[in-house]
C-alpha cells in the first residue's frame, strides 16, 4: 500500500517507518525539514516531503496515490492555544488529503473518558471531530501514557525515580492511569491499517494494569533495583506542581504545565475486544519498563521526545538559523593540527549527554543549572544515542542543525536563555599537507545586555573553549576511565 505519515520525524513516525517500510509498503513521510530524516533521503520505497501543516500549501503537486494516512502530529507544548494550532494543523492536513485516493485516516489520540478534560485531551477530541467531518473514513485509537525507551513519560519518571530517593510530591500523584507499551502502540497502528472493519471507529487502546502514577514510580524503582520513599502532600498547587517537574526533570515548563493539568484526571481506558481481534499480547507495566532498558542499554533507541520542538524554547523555525551570520557578531575561533582526523571525528560526534564536553564540566552543569533556574531547557535533555547525532538531535541545550560527516562538519544552536543567539561549529579542514580540527563559537547580541553578557563570559570561554578543543584531539574514545572535569 502507498502509506502517509505526518509527525514522521516524531516519537512514534520513527517507530512506525521502518515498521512499515519491512512489511513492504512505499511511505510518504512528511517533515517540516527534509533533513529531518535525511538518513531516508535515498532509501527504496520513502519519498520524503517538505511541508509545514500550519501553512496552506500548494496541493498541486501533492501525490494522489495513498491508501492510508497516518495523522501523528501533536503540539502539546506550543506558546499559543494549541487546540488551535492542532485545528489548523487538521484541516490543512485534510485540504492536502481529501483530493487524494486515501480511504483511511489513522489517528493516534488521547484517552478522554472523563467529563473534565485537561485542554490536551479537549484538543485531541477537537481534533477527532474535525478529522471525522472528511468523506475519508476515520479510525481513532486514544491511548494514555506511552511507555518506552525515549517517551516522554518514561524520561520524566526515570528522572524523578533515579535523582530522588525521598520525594515530597504532590497529591496527584494518586491520579490513576492505564499505561501501555510503546510496541503495543505501534502493534495497534498497524493492526487497523487498511482493514474495512475499522472505519469510522474509535477504540481506547491501553496496557492491562491500572496504576496510580506513585505506584508507576515505585514499580519502575522496583525495576531498576532501587529503593524510594514517596509522600504525598496536599499543599502542591498546580504552578508548584509544575516547577517541581520543571527542576528535576528534562521537560519544559511549558510541557510541565500541560502535564501537570493531565495528571490530575484519571486515564482509563474503556474495554474492547480490538487487542483480541488483532492478535496482541499487551504487556504489563513493569515488563514495558524492563523492555525499554534492554534498548538503553543496547544504545538501540530509535527516537526520543527530547529531540522534538516541544523540548525547545526556540520554536519549529529553527532551521532558520542554519546560515551562521557573519555581520554584527562576535567570534571565539580555534584551530588545531590534528593527526587522526577519524578518531577527533568521532569525538566531536560523541559529545555532550554522558560523555560530556571534553573539558571543565562542571562549569557546563553550573551554566545548564543557570539556565534552568531562567526558565532555559538545562543540560538534563542529554543526547539520544551517544556516538550518532542527526539534524533536529536535541544535545543538552544545544540544537543540532547540521551533522555531516561526509564533510565533517557539526553546528549546533543554542537553546539556552540569551540575550542574543548563539551557534558552536566544528569541522575538520585539510590545508595543504595538514589537518586541523576547527572550533567556531559565534554569538549575535541582542542590545546592550547581549553585549555585556559577551564580556562577561569571555574569560570562561578562553579557559573553557581552548581545553575542550584540546581534549577533542586527544581524547582517545576507546578509553573507559571518566572524563576528568
Amino acid at each position: 500500500m502507498n502509506i502517509l505519515i505526518t509527525g514522521a520525524n516524531g516519537y512514534i513516525g520513527q517507530r512506525l517507518i521502518p515498521i512499515l517500510l519491512k512489511q513492504g509498503h512505499d511511505l510518504y513521510c512528511c517533515v517540516r525539514n527534509l533533513s529531518r530524516l535525511g538518513e531516508y533521503q535515498n532509501e527504496p520505497g520513502v519519498k520524503l516531503i517538505e511541508i509545514d501543516l500550519l501553512e496552506p500549501s500548494d496541493i498541486s503537486n501533492f501525490p494522489v496515490e495513498i491508501d492510508v494516512a497516518y495523522f501523528l502530529v501533536h503540539t502539546m507544548s506550543d506558546k499559543g492555544d494549541f487546540g488551535v494550532t492542532e485545528s489548523i494543523i487538521a484541516r490543512n492536513f485534510l485540504r492536502l488529503l481529501e483530493p487524494t485516493k486515501c480511504k483511511q485516516i489513522i489517528y493516534l489520540s488521547g484517552i478522554a473518558n472523563q467529563e473534565e478534560l485537561s485542554k490536551h485531551l479537549e484538543s485531541r477530541k477537537q481534533v477527532e471531530m474535525l478529522l471525522a467531518e472528511s468523506h475519508i473514513s476515520l479510525t481513532v485509537l486514544r491511548a494514555g501514557i506511552i511507555v518506552g525507551s525515549g517517551s516522554a513519560s518514561f524520561e520524566i519518571i526515570r528522572d524523578l525515580v533515579e535523582k530522588l530517593p525521598v520525594m515530597i510530591a504532590p497529591k496527584w500523584l494518586m491520579t490513576r492511569s492505564q499505561p501501555i507499551a510503546v510496541r503495543n502502540v505501534l502493534e495497534f497502528l498497524t493492526g487497523v491499517m487498511g482493514k474495512d472493519k475499522y472505519y469510522g471507529k474509535t477504540f481506547d487502546i491501553m496496557g492491562p494494569d491500572i496504576l496510580t502514577y506513585k505506584q508507576m514510580l515505585l514499580k519502575f524503582a522496583k525495576v531498576r533495583g532501587l529503593k524510594r520513599l514517596i509522600i504525598t502532600v496536599p499543599i502542591m498547587t498546580p504552578r508548584l506542581s509544575s516547577y517541581w517537574l520543571y527542576f528535576i526533570t528534562a521537560t519544559s515548563y511549558r510541557l510541565a504545565v500541560n502535564l501537570v493539568n493531565s495528571m490530575k484526571i484519571d486515564i482509563i481506558g474503556r474495554p474492547n475486544e480490538l487487542a483480541n481481534e488483532l492478535g496482541i499480547d499487551l504487556i504489563s507495566y513493569q515488563e514495558s519498563v524492563r523492555l525499554a532498558f534492554q534498548k538503553i542499554e543496547q544504545n538501540m533507541i530509535i527516537s526520543s521526545w527530547k529531540d522534538a520542538f516541544s523540548a525547545s524554547n526556540i520554536g519549529t523555525d529553527i532551521f532558520q538559523r542554519m546560515e551562521v551570520p557573519k555581520f554584527g557578531i562576535y567570534k571565539d575561533v580555534k584551530w588545531r593540527k590534528i593527526t587522526d582526523s577519524d578518531k577527533t571525528l568521532q569525538n566531536v560526534w560523541s559529545i555532550g549527554g554522558q560523555r560530556g564536553w571534553y573539558y571543565a564540566n562542571f562549569l557546563w552543569k553550573l551554566r545548564g543549572y543557570v539556565d534552568k533556574l531562567n526558565g532555559g531547557v538545562g543540560l538534563r535533555r542529554g543526547r539520544t544515542h551517544h556516538s550518532e547525532i542527526a539534524p533536529g538531535d536535541a544535545l543538552d541545550f544545544w540544537r543540532v542543525l547540521a551533522a555531516d560527516k561526509v564533510n565533517k562538519r557539526l553546528l549546533l544552536f543554542a537553546e539556552m536563555k540569551l540575550p542574543g543567539e548563539a551557534w558552536l561549529e566544528f569541522k575538520i579542514i585539510r590545508k595543504r599537507q595538514d589537518i586541523f580540527l576547527r572550533q567556531t563559537a559565534t554569538f549575535r547580541p541582542l542590545g546592550l545586555w547581549g553585549r555585556l553578557y559577551w564580556y562577561a563570559v569571555l574569560p570562561f570561554h578562553y579557559f573553557v573553549f581552548n581545553g575542550m578543543i584540546n581534549k577533542l584531539i586527544a581524547f582517545d574514545p576507546g578509553e573507559v576511565a571518566k572524563i576528568k572535569t
